[in-house]
């Protein structure tokens, strides 16, 4: 199991998607004779996980329905498991435009975490839960909240929540129309690599640039964020679609100035 975390954590998505299934598919025998389970339950999270980093989260927005249910009551260590499955039914949540249903998800996922606390570590998911808090407010155009939710929880985080939090600051400053600042926290971040972020800041930036009217350099960032995505990112991911009708709207913008 840790191999197929660490395959994830480098971005080798379709590698550790494949490796959960089969490991799940092996616990499921032994499942049938009383073992297995908790195994059979992480391979699932792993894949479904994978699935939904890689864009693919209304593919499987029933199986993590369905695995939230099989845990639901679990004690012990197998309550962080479901914390983290819920977590990314969020995130698939949000991949189908289900923002307010993710927000109630994640709001009861964060009051669970605090009765959790005192038994085991868990900032890592309660940071992960608040970047998709910011994704389903910016998704229900509640732009100050999500930028109040993002700026209070950059300080405190790390690795690959810090670049997610902040591609979630950009959006929500582009939506509330304060595009010299998007501009200038899209610029201030230079990430490292994160297939899962593949495109995020990019097309931040494309949408500030095209907010202040520098079409040119929108079309430019567009353009190379959209590669990005295309490269990383499974073909249904939301971000695509995004990059492709920003793209659109600037080169539409540009025939009707050349009219």
């Amino acid at each position: 199991m840790e191999r197929l975390h660490l395959l994830m954590r480098d971005g080798r998505y379709e590698e550790a998607e494949a490796g959960a299934r089969a490991l799940e598919v092996e616990a499921g025998g032994l499942r049938k004779r009383g073992r297995g389970m908790s195994v059979a339950w992480h391979a699932k999270a792993l894949a479904t996980a994978v699935a939904c980093a890689h864009g693919r989260g209304a593919r499987v927005l029933a199986e993590l329905e369905t695995l939230t249910a099989e845990l639901s009551g679990i004690t012990g260590s197998g309550r962080r498991l479901l914390l983290v499955i819920r977590s990314n039914h969020m995130l698939a949540l949000n991949s189908v435009g289900r923002y307010a249903e993710a927000e109630a998800e994640g709001l009861e996922v964060l009051r669970d975490l605090t009765r959790l606390k005192h038994l085991a570590p868990v900032w890592d998911i309660e940071l992960c839960v608040l970047d998709n808090l910011v994704d389903a407010l910016c998704g229900q155009d509640r732009h100050e909240e999500a930028e109040a939710v993002a700026r209070g929880n950059l300080p405190r985080a790390a690795e690959g929540t810090v670049a997610a939090l902040h591609c979630g600051l950009v959006r929500s400053l582009n939506g509330q129309g304060r595009y010299d600042e998007a501009l200038a926290e899209a610029r201030r971040l230079t990430p490292g690599w994160d297939r899962a972020l593949a495109g995020s800041l990019g097309l931040g930036t494309a949408v500030a640039l095209h907010g202040l009217g520098r079409r040119g350099e929108a079309e430019a960032a567009v353009r190379e964020a959209l590669a990005d995505c295309e490269k990383s990112l499974h073909p249904d991911h939301p971000r695509i679609r995004e990059a492709r009708t920003l793209l659109a709207r600037l080169t539409s913008d540009d025939l009707v100035e050349g009219e």
